[in-house]
């Protein structure tokens, strides 16, 4: 059965969609520690040496493919080469920035926990116990400060990368043998509508999360709320 193009793209969306998640959950899995996570970006490795090396290796051997149409020029190894370096370092990346993301929710956590702490030993006795119960509900929802800012890195780096494919497309026009030809190149007005179209779409993103997360609060902190003591018997 032969693919149409737009299937490809429909399936390089849903690989490149689905990258984010399953990579995070791959090097939870592993120990989720920074040391993990890169151990998960070895695992990409093996995935790229198994289908960019081993898989176009055999349909060349099997000549599905013709090796006499590829021309060994030195601007084709070297740009192709920095094509693989940069998927690398955006994996990485995406590492780095899902442990910092967690890092700056722990650090709200912690430091939210303090004030209360500090709170409590300095109230009266009377509100000790429900500064408490506040601090318990914290300590309850310490999962969700790990995880606060880390569902918004797929969406931040969903929306930066067709910006800059678009302007690097505009800027960077290499002809054959020789790359380092730039001419800007105007994006038609769609362009910048699309940038303003994203730059909302992300902010309704995270203005969302954050909505939803105050509102979880709420609830959360409604259901884990001490019951009000009952009236006293009339004599």
């Amino acid at each position: 059965m032969q693919i149409p193009w737009w299937g490809y793209v429909i399936l390089a969306g849903l690989s490149w969609g689905t990258y984010v998640p399953i990579i995070f959950f791959g090097g939870s899995e592993l120990g989720g520690k920074p040391a993990a996570r890169l151990a998960a970006i070895m695992c990409v490795g093996v995935a790229y040496l198994v289908l960019a090396i081993v898989i176009p290796g055999l349909l060349f051997l099997m000549k599905a493919q013709q090796w006499e149409d590829v021309k060994l020029t030195s601007n084709g190894l070297v740009f192709a080469s920095i094509a693989g370096v940069m998927g690398a370092v955006g994996a990485i990346c995406v590492v780095f920035a899902s442990k910092e993301a967690m890092g700056a929710g722990s650090a709200e956590y912690t430091a939210e926990k303090e004030a209360l702490v500090a709170k409590r030993d300095a109230a009266p006795e009377a509100e000790k116990e429900a500064i408490a119960a506040q601090i318990a509900t914290l300590d309850k929802e310490k999962e969700t400060y790990l995880t606060k800012y880390r569902i918004l890195i797929a969406p931040l780096i969903f929306s930066i990368a067709p910006i800059v494919n678009t302007l690097l497309s505009s800027l960077w026009d290499p002809k054959p043998g020789k790359w380092a030809n730039f001419e800007w190149n105007s994006p038609p007005p769609l362009f910048w509508v699309g940038i303003l179209l994203v730059a909302v779409g992300t902010g309704l993103v995270l203005y969302s999360k954050e909505q939803a997360e105050q509102e979880r609060k709420k609830k959360h902190q409604a259901a884990h709320a001490a019951p009000a003591a009952p009236p006293a018997a009339k004599a």
